[in-house]
Formats: C-alpha cells, structure tokens, sequence
C-alpha cells in the first residue's frame, strides 16, 4: 500500500465504523486535500466503506484529474457543487446515516442537508480526519522539514537588510519576498513584523510604524511547500540590547529550549505546557505569559493538537507542534522564540534550525 492516500481511507472507514455512519461528507478543504490530493478551493468529498466521490467545477478539471488520478470518481459539476453531490448519492446503494464534519459546514449548507437531502439522516461529527492528520507520515514530515529550511534561509538572508528608520512593513516585504525567492508557494498567515511596543502584541500586524535603534523586533511567520506548513518565530535587537531585554530575551530562549527538549508524545498537551510556563513563573514573569505553548503543524498552520493549559489530550506520535514560548510587557515589548518539532517515536526533533542567540542588528 504504497499511496499515502490508500493507507488513510482505510483509517477513515474505520473511524466510520466506530461512528456508526455509512458514509462522511467532507467539506474542510485541507481534509479533501490530505485524503485525495487535491489542492483546488471549490470540492465536496463523499466517502463509503466502497466509493470516493469527489465533485468539483470546470476552473479544477485538468487540476483535479492531475492530482487525484482515478484515485476518487470524480464530477464535474457545471452547475452547484451540490447539486452534483445529490446527483452522486442516489445513485449508490442504499445509505441510511451520513456523517458531516459539524466543525466546517455552515450554516447555510446544513440547510442544503435538511432540505435536499432529507432523504438521508445527518448525523454531525468531530475530528474523523483531523485526528488521522495528527500522525504525520514521512513524506509529510519530509515536506515541514522542507517548508522550515525555506523560512530559515529567508530570515537569513532578510536580517542583514534590517536597519533602524525601517518600517515594520518594509521589513515584511523585504522577508516576503526571500521566502518567494527561496521556494515558498505562500504564505500560511500574513507575516508578523512587530517592533518596540508593538513586540508585546502576540499577534500585531505589520503597520508603517519606523523601527528605532534600541528597539525589541519580533517577526513570527511561515512558509509553505505542497500544502505544507512552517511556522517560526525569532525576536532581535535593533541596535545594541539593554540588560533588561537581554534578561527576559534568556528567559524565554531557555524555556523553549526546555520544551524542545522534553516534550514527548503521549504527554498531555497540558503538561507540555507547563515545562515551560512553570519556569517562565519560577522566573517571576508568569503574569507576562499569556498565551498556550504550541499547536500542531501541517497542512494547516493551526492543527491538532495543542499544547495549552486547558489541553487534557495526549500528544500523538508522529504529529508536529510548536514550541512558542513569550513575555510580552504592555507599552515596553516583548519577546517569542518558536520552533517546529518533531514527536519521534524516540523522542522530540527539533526541525527549526537557526540559532536561538540574541541577534543585535544594525
């Protein structure tokens, strides 16, 4: 069973099975993808113990025959994607209850379930896919260590370009454009480029505010390779650091290389968390520490599992997570440092390959 795609239908029909459903309508897009292969952004995918049926339009049909192959039987509908699904299901043999993944239908089309296909019973479900994604095999794997050398060599080659009377945007530019150079095929959220004060907003948005020498500057973004996700983060110094920021900027590098280091799958997220909170706090800056450890990494930027303080869930073998520690002190900056890393059956592997030195730029 040599098609990736082959071995995750048969995990799928079992999870149906123990969900007590004849078939799983998929709409989540990232779903469709890791289960066919197609990458296009207009599907439906219906699954049974004995048919894939992927429906699609006319803009994906050299597209979708290029990357599914006879993998799936797949319609071309000229019309709504659902009339095509309607279609498909009568013709199959006799199905009683269907699943759907409650987490990425709207509301607008669970109408459509109840009304034209009210023929069958709906029965909601949650994580059937998700929770095969968790596991990444080792073209998966392959792919985020490809998608972490690309986003490592564009920060490589954008810090030397960073000088102070720069904006935040102009540095976004100068990053986005290495990571196009480098190989990215996107961009899997918009590039962070916080400096000064603005470094203590987790998630700030790059504005034309100019950089001053003295300032704290974070830069949190990813890239991308077949689908496949890099989410990394490092914080500098524009100019040379006070002992203040150097102080938190150690506190925070030694509480990720803590995570890195000995989160372990089968640990729960909960408690892969608090390898390096309880360390932030024994160092007085727990207050300052805001938000969850890490999440899973792949065809999304934001996956299963978490690592969070409310997180019960054990860590699965094989999944990909980050480790994305952070003080951040309202009006004065703050600091990330995020890594990608691999639960190995033999412990964690640490994907992210740049140096987790404090870097004074400029």
């Amino acid at each position: 069973m040599s098609d990736p795609r082959q071995r995750r239908l048969v995990a799928l029909v079992d999870g149906l099975t123990a969900a007590h459903v004849d078939g799983l309508l998929v709409t989540s897009l990232p779903n469709i993808r890791y289960l066919t292969g197609f990458s296009g952004s207009s599907a439906l995918l219906f699954i049974t113990p004995r048919d894939v049926i992927l429906v699609s339009d006319f803009r994906y049909q050299t597209q979708i025959a290029e990357e599914v192959g006879d993998f799936a039987r797949v319609t071309i509908e000229p019309q709504s994607l659902w009339t095509g699904l309607w279609q498909q299901l009568g013709q199959l043999s006799p199905l009683d209850v269907i699943g759907f993944e409650s987490a990425h239908v709207l509301h607008r089309d669970f109408q459509r379930l109840l009304e034209a296909g009210g023929r069958w019973q709906w029965r909601p479900t949650v994580d059937l896919v998700e929770t095969l994604r968790e596991r990444k095999d080792a073209g998966e794997l392959a792919l985020i260590e490809a998608a972490n050398g690309i986003a490592t060599r564009a920060l490589a080659r954008t810090l030397p370009q960073v000088h102070a009377h720069m904006t935040e945007l102009e540095v976004a530019g100068a990053l986005e454009k290495a990571l196009r150079d480098e190989g990215s095929e996107g961009f899997p959220f918009p590039s962070i480029v916080a400096s000064g004060p603005r470094s203590a907003l987790p998630h700030a948005r790059s504005t034309t505010r100019r950089i001053e020498s003295g300032d704290f500057l974070l830069l949190d973004f990813g890239a991308e390779t077949q689908g496949y996700c890099a989410d990394i983060t490092r914080t500098c110094v524009v100019g040379v650091a006070e002992p203040e920021q150097r102080e938190i900027y150690e506190v925070v590098r030694v509480a990720n290389e803590n995570a890195a280091n000995r989160v372990r799958a089968g640990m729960t997220g909960r408690d892969a968390d608090a390898i390096a909170r309880d360390y932030i706090e024994q160092r007085g800056y727990g207050d300052l520490f805001g938000h969850s450890l890490g999440h899973g990494l792949g065809l999304e930027v934001h996956e299963a599992p978490r690592l969070a303080r409310t997180a019960d869930g054990a860590l699965a073998e094989g999944a990909v997570v980050t480790i994305e520690p952070g003080i951040y002190r309202p009006g004065w900056g703050g600091v990330r440092i995020e890594d990608d890393v691999f639960l190995s059956p033999t412990g964690p592997k640490i994907l992210t390959t740049f140096t987790h030195e404090l870097i004074e730029l400029g």
